[in-house]
């Protein structure tokens, strides 16, 4: 029991130390009206991530449909 005591006390004290409570700052930053989309408001790692996935996506798509067209016309006789 005084072994469970102990284990316990380290992981709640160390997980205290380590980590601040960012919540409010958060809040403050997210519910603030300044006209950006919520997906925006983290700053430019957001905007950078963003950017990324949709030009990865209409990448994808313009291959996608490359690819159908390619393979709707009929082959070439050799």
């Amino acid at each position: 029991q005084a072994l469970r005591q102990v284990s316990q006390r380290t992981i709640s004290t160390a997980s205290r130390r380590q980590f601040e409570n960012r919540v409010p700052e958060n809040q403050k930053l997210f519910q603030e009206d300044n006209g950006l989309p919520v997906h925006l408001k983290g700053g430019a790692k957001d905007s950078l991530l963003y950017r990324t996935t949709t030009g990865l996506a209409v990448f994808g798509t313009a291959y996608a449909l490359y690819y159908l067209l390619l393979s709707s016309m009929p082959k070439k006789p050799n």
